[in-house]
């Protein structure tokens, strides 16, 4: 739960490295939050709730995987491509896959080599 915490602590911050592990954990409690959240709303009738939570978490959610792009050496501007049907998906997830770039690049130093993280 820390890891969804430090992502919603960055909210808008789209500058630096995310490691895989803060990605990966952060959306795993994404869908198990907007999953919870969708079946209260399908018992209670209230459409609305998931819509909520998936507004609230969107500019996180942007911030954390531009940051992990810039891990992989990429630009943020990549996430643009996932708009591109099936490829564009696809694609996204094998760069969130990939191990980070050894050393510092243009985006930071590696957040690997950061003390770990509580």
């Amino acid at each position: 739960m820390s890891w969804f915490i430090e992502v919603l602590k960055k909210y808008a911050v789209f500058s630096g490295r995310a490691r895989r592990k803060e990605y990966w954990m952060y959306m795993l409690f994404v869908v198990i939050i907007y999953a919870v959240l969708l079946g209260i709303g399908i018992a209670a009738k209230v459409a609305w709730l998931p819509i909520i939570f998936y507004v609230g978490i969107l500019l996180p959610s942007l911030g954390v995987t531009i940051r992990r792009l810039h891990d992989t050496g990429r630009s943020g501007w990549w996430i643009l491509f996932g708009l591109v049907p099936l490829v564009g998906g696809i694609t996204l997830f094998v760069f969130s896959v990939l191990d980070s770039e050894p050393g510092d690049n243009k985006y930071g130093p590696n957040p690997k080599l950061a003390p770990a993280h509580v």
